[in-house]
């Protein structure tokens, strides 16, 4: 039998008569948590996406289908457009490796990239993306680890061919040199480079964040060496989703306002930062919105960073938080009328005074 101290005891006895004191008060008088505020409206402008693995997978979504609003993207570990053409099976098999290595079936060429681009070519037609033809201006930075056992680098590879189809090869940087497993790369923070698991940020000696936004934006100024300078926002979700929870977002997304971008931003560019499965802030606190890399060039470069949030939907829905890349949630779910990509284009049109 444990044995409990006399003061564990009286300890435990005023923390549940504090409970009690406390859930007894009127409603109006409790204590509440600070609830998020609405997104302010500024007018940033150049508009880039980047993402990991199920944001991978949303960043390639919301770029091409709002490709005349988006200067460029920066994937890791993703894969072509509308690649789970809506199956789970295809998202985990084909896709990824998600389903566990007995039923991977990912291979060179294995996500079928000709038909993809068919199925672009028709959506455009249709009118539920952006023609095609504002790809061919963008700049595209792609990231592989070689190391990556969720999504194999054939997988990026795939990806890399099907941008090829819209984009000159120059306005493509394709880095799979670095023995990475499923993680962000960083230069500073996080996993040793070759580690699966939490938070999916590792410290590779590179910095992704920092290379994407340099390749999309061209060069810019050196990166800030300090703690962030600016502020973060917790801003509420549901205004661009009735009952985000139920569709798999998050009730609260998060906003990084440099020092530059106060006021109503005039001037200042705008990323959104695509966080993967497994990687919320409610799974892994500040890792992503802190420490993935992005803020510290924000800092000297003007940078809002929106980092939308996602949420599980369980029991098996999608228990991992993961973006809707496979229609667990919405048919519609890589087009411009998707319910989650609908809402983040809306984040960013009050952001941009649209």
């Amino acid at each position: 039998m444990y044995r409990i101290s006399r003061t564990l005891l009286v300890r435990l006895l005023i923390a549940l008569a504090m409970l009690v004191a406390t859930l007894l008060l009127p409603p109006a008088l409790r204590p509440t948590q600070a609830q998020p505020i609405a997104l302010p409206a500024l007018k940033a402008d150049q508009l880039s996406v980047s993402g990991l693995s199920s944001g991978g997978f949303m960043a390639v979504q919301f770029d091409v289908a709002y490709s005349a609003s988006v200067v460029g993207a920066g994937i890791i570990a993703g894969g072509p457009y509308n690649c789970s053409r809506g199956s789970v099976n295809v998202a985990t098999m084909i896709c990824s490796c998600t389903s566990g290595l007995p039923w991977c079936s990912v291979s060179e060429g294995g996500t079928g990239v000709a038909n993809l681009v068919e199925t672009t070519a028709l959506y455009a037609s249709r009118g539920h993306i952006d023609p095609t033809a504002n790809l061919g201006g963008q700049r595209i930075w792609l990231f592989s680890g070689r190391a990556d056992t969720v999504v194999p680098t054939a997988v990026m590879n795939d990806l890399a061919a099907y941008y090829r189809h819209y984009l000159p090869p120059e306005r493509i940087r394709y880095r799979s040199d670095i023995r990475a497993e499923h993680a962000i790369p960083t230069d500073n923070f996080g996993n040793a480079c070759a580690q699966l698991g939490a938070p999916y940020i590792s410290d590779c000696d590179v910095d992704g964040a920092g290379e994407l936004l340099n390749w999309i934006y061209g060069a810019l100024n050196p990166k800030s060496a300090g703690a962030p300078a600016g502020r973060f926002i917790e801003f509420d979700q549901e205004e661009f989703l009735p009952s985000p929870r139920r569709h798999g977002m998050a009730s609260t997304g998060i906003l990084y306002v440099p020092p530059g971008c106060e006021g109503d931003a005039s001037g200042c560019r705008l990323h959104v930062a695509f966080h993967g499965c497994k990687q919320t802030a409610a799974l892994v606190g500040e890792a992503h919105t802190h420490h993935a890399g992005y803020n510290a060039w924000a800092d000297t470069n003007r940078i809002l960073v929106l980092y939308p949030q996602a949420a599980p939907v369980f029991p098996w829905t999608n228990p991992n938080a993961c973006w809707d890349w496979f229609s667990y949630d919405d048919a519609n779910y890589a087009i411009q009328s998707g319910r989650q990509m609908r809402a983040v284009k809306r984040m960013t049109e009050r952001l941009m005074g649209q």
